[in-house]
């Protein structure tokens, strides 16, 4: 390996998918984006079907098995071996405590083992970083940044990778969240996003007036919760409880297409004057929510009317990949290393304003 190259590897397990990557750098660490050389997930889809959304405990013993065989067919894909990496980077926050604990554990016993520097990663500034991965040639920051997944809905400012000043997010259920809750309401598989996607395509997206919550509000906060209830009064009644004859194909594909409608309509909106009241002419886009097609098309059309450039990943770098660990090479440059005594943090960390 070329000593003015950094070939260091990335560890991914703050939910239900365990993801190892190697990236590659120039060396020392200087800022750039860095090159992906592999990246390789192993989902737990199949583990979580049956319950219709992650199991915390079946999620942190799937990582545990497949922790080892995915780091090791990421060096194989890349061609290296662990000799040849220059440091170990992980996500630590936020997530799933026992998910967490798993990817640190390997990552501490790398770092340790080969005398390397261990990162500690922010998985939401990662899912942000993804678009600077998917336009290499060029910087997104500084930028506004919205993170819409599973378990996150967040807006940022973002002056740099390092630099991300939390505006607001969900009051409750997150936009992902919301999709597989909806998916299971109207007996859908899950993920709950492209079961909807799927289904809306045939649908009426005006069938059913649900509710846009805090869409003309100037406060940069979002909530499904309500939307989500909506729903369920809209399939089994006032009392939510009517039961008899399963929604018919026609229902269901209505009621899909106008939640996805009202959701990516308030993700739309609240983003746009987002851009309006901090003057931003960039916008990065992280997260699962991200692969939505109908989102896509109305997010990129919002920032053009706004004057904005919209970065969008790679639907490979919207879910969850430990490529996002790419930040890291940021950190390297700035010297921000972990100590061994790191921990992981569960909840969401909000820098700035929060």
């Amino acid at each position: 390996m070329s000593h003015d190259r950094l070939v260091f590897l990335g560890i991914e397990t703050t939910c239900d998918e365990t993801g190892a990557a190697v990236l590659e750098g120039p060396h020392p660490p200087a800022v750039g984006v860095p090159l992906i050389r592999s990246s390789v997930v192993a989902s737990q889809i199949a583990l979580h079907e049956r319950f219709g959304g992650v199991v915390p405990e079946v999620a942190s013993r799937a990582h545990v098995r497949q922790i080892i065989p995915v780091i090791d067919e990421a060096l194989k894909r890349a061609q290296v071996t662990l000799n040849d990496l220059g440091a170990v980077a992980v996500a630590t926050r936020p997530g799933l405590v026992g998910s967490l604990v798993v990817g640190l554990t390997a990552a501490k016993t790398l770092a340790l083992t080969l005398g390397v520097p261990l990162v500690a990663v922010d998985h939401l500034e990662g899912h942000l970083y993804a678009c600077q991965l998917g336009f290499p040639q060029e910087s997104v920051y500084p930028c506004l940044g919205l993170v819409v997944s599973g378990g996150h809905t967040s807006l940022y400012r973002c002056a740099g990778p390092l630099d991300a000043e939390w505006l607001g997010g969900t009051t409750d259920d997150a936009a992902g969240e919301a999709f597989d809750k909806v998916a299971s309401l109207l007996g859908l598989g899950y993920p709950g996003g492209p079961e909807i996607e799927r289904v809306a395509r045939d649908g009426n997206p005006q069938a059913y007036a649900f509710p846009r919550s805090h869409i003309h509000d100037e406060r940069s906060i979002f909530s499904f919760s309500g939307l989500k209830t909506a729903v369920l009064y809209a399939v089994r009644g006032q009392d939510g409880r009517e039961s008899g004859a399963a929604p018919s194909s026609r229902m269901v594909a209505d009621v899909a297409a106008s939640f996805q409608d009202a959701v990516v309509d308030v993700l739309v909106e609240k983003t746009r004057q987002a851009l309006v009241r901090w003057g931003m002419r960039r916008l990065c886009i992280g997260g699962g929510v991200a692969a939505n097609h109908r989102f896509r098309e109305r997010i990129s059309a919002m920032a053009s009317e706004e004057g904005a450039v919209v970065y969008i990943p790679p639907i490979s770098l919207c879910t969850d990949n430990a490529a996002l660990a790419g930040v890291a090479l940021a950190k390297l440059a700035a010297g921000q290393t972990a100590d061994l005594s790191i921990d992981v943090t569960a909840g969401l960390v909000r820098p700035g304003r929060g």
